[in-house]
């Protein structure tokens, strides 16, 4: 989402080598979407990864669709979703186009619209399976109740949700189990929360004890944000926001990071601001 008008705007060189970085680390999942860089970024990606020789089988490229956003390219009178079968078909043709493959990895819904029909979603995704264009399909920001009306018909294997220390209610409210149970892989955006992003009550309390612990554990504050949302049994998969070669790699190494059970809870408690119940 960043690496393009909405963020560094890098130039084709600057990206391609980037993703060469990234998949050397280790990094071989590319997260798009339709609309990021008012439906630029997948296109400027495309051309970034034509030129850094990388082959295709050995990365995956995931991408989402069904927001409609006005700007530039789309001058709609009003934000809005769009889930029909030829805006599905539409969208997943432009994602194949502009980042020069032929097939998806993955392909996520973007939000959950109340105006979505399964019988439209149905007929779009077996299209795509059937034709060899998409090999998986799952949803992003979707509540366990609104996975289960579409699991009614499609199959789902993936919901990218917000989840971090900081927003961690995806752990207690339902999410994360639902997934669980439905063996659902969870992707989480804004691993790190708003830590580096606000001050706030929580921080204050959370800092001091993620400096101690930066000491303890010898990492830093970010891998250990990391690896406290590795722990959850989800398996969660980070999607990292940041296109700074220094941070992802420091990202990758806290895989290698387990906190104590008192620790995880520890840094529960310091942002709640009181003890679990």
């Amino acid at each position: 989402m960043t690496w393009g008008a909405w963020g560094r705007k890098f130039s084709t060189k600057a990206a391609a080598e980037l993703i060469q970085n990234c998949v050397a680390l280790g990094l071989k999942s590319f997260d798009h979407a339709d609309i990021y860089g008012g439906y630029t970024t997948e296109a400027e990606f495309g051309q970034a990864f034509k030129a850094s020789g990388i082959a295709r089988e050995d990365i995956i490229h995931i991408s989402k669709c069904g927001i409609q956003m006005p700007c530039d390219a789309r001058p709609l009178a009003v934000k809005h979703y769009d889930y029909s079968k030829d805006h599905i078909l539409t969208s997943a043709e432009n994602s194949l186009r502009h980042l020069q493959t032929d097939y998806l990895d993955v392909l996520l819904l973007h939000r959950p619209s109340p105006l979505i029909q399964v019988e439209e979603i149905t007929a779009a995704f077996s299209q795509l399976k059937s034709s060899g264009k998409v090999k998986s399909f799952g949803v992003s920001n979707f509540t366990p109740t609104q996975i289960q009306y579409l699991q009614k018909e499609v199959d789902l294997d993936w919901n990218q949700i917000e989840c971090s220390l900081s927003h961690n209610q995806p752990m207690f409210d339902g999410s994360l189990d639902f997934h669980l149970t439905q063996n659902i892989g969870s992707m989480a955006w804004s691993p790190l929360g708003n830590y580096f992003k606000e001050e706030s009550p929580a921080k204050k309390r959370v800092q001091p004890l993620l400096q101690e612990l930066c000491i303890s554990y010898n990492a830093s504050e970010d891998q250990l944000l990391l690896a406290w949302l590795l722990q959850h049994p989800a398996h969660i998969h980070p999607v990292l926001g940041t296109t700074r070669l220094e941070r992802l790699s420091a990202s990758v190494a806290a895989e290698k990071l387990t906190l104590s059970l008192t620790d995880w809870f520890r840094l529960l408690e310091a942002q709640w601001g009181h003890e679990v119940p």
